[in-house]
């Protein structure tokens, strides 16, 4: 990860994926709230493969720094890290959000 350029693509990657995933997240709301469980239930499925593309970008970075090829650590890594933590903890509630709509179908 010596080149910063291929740096600043992974870090791109980490932001997009996770921003694709909220965006998603909230679309299942929406979804929810319109009692339209199935659309949500499929939008959530799609949140979390943003999500895991997002953390294998994460976990390829790590995993760099671990073996040896030092991570320079800036403003923009640490926005995509803040980016995809954020993306993760509403997807986390917004699924808790559709069950308990769910809960109050007739």
């Amino acid at each position: 990860m010596s080149n910063s350029l291929n740096l600043e693509n992974e870090i791109f990657l980490i932001i997009s994926h996770g921003g694709n995933a909220k965006s998603l997240a909230y679309e299942a709301l929406d979804a929810a709230e319109n009692n339209d469980f199935s659309k949500a239930d499929e939008l959530l499925k799609q949140a979390d493969e943003e999500l895991g593309k997002a953390h294998q970008t994460q976990t390829k970075l790590i995993q760099a720094e671990l073996n040896g090829s030092p991570i320079e650590k800036s403003l923009l890594l640490i926005h995509a890290q803040d980016h995809l933590m954020t993306a993760i903890s509403e997807k986390n509630l917004i699924e808790r959000l559709i069950r308990i709509l769910k809960k109050q179908q007739p």
